[in-house]
Formats: structure tokens, C-alpha cells, sequence
């Protein structure tokens, strides 16, 4: 499992990147990846841990 930042995330759009710690691009998040229950958006600044797939 992968960590990283929140760079950005528009809750309008429902998607926004991830900056991740181990350096590397930047991981594209989409709301219907987020698991944690009853949430549909991230923060700006928030830590994250996240798996990688191809979209």
C-alpha cells in the first residue's frame, strides 16, 4: 500500500491527485475509489494511503 498527500481535490468534479512520499507522478483519485464509508472527497493536505491500479 502506497502513501502519499492530497495535492488537490475538486468535490464538485469528484476526482483530484495524490502526491505520493516516495516521489513519482502525481496519482489520479476519483470519489468512487474513496473507501472510507460515507466519504466522497478528500482535503487538500490530507495523508492518505492508497493502491495503485490501472484506470
Amino acid at each position: 500500500m502506497a502513501a502519499g498527500t492530497v495535492k488537490w481535490f475538486n468535490a464538485e468534479k469528484g476526482f483530484g491527485f495524490i502526491e505520493q512520499d516516495g516521489g513519482g507522478a502525481d496519482v489520479f483519485a476519483h470519489f468512487s475509489n474513496i473507501a472510507a464509508q460515507g466519504f466522497r472527497e478528500l482535503l487538500e493536505g490530507q495523508k492518505v494511503n492508497f493502491d495503485i491500479a490501472q484506470g
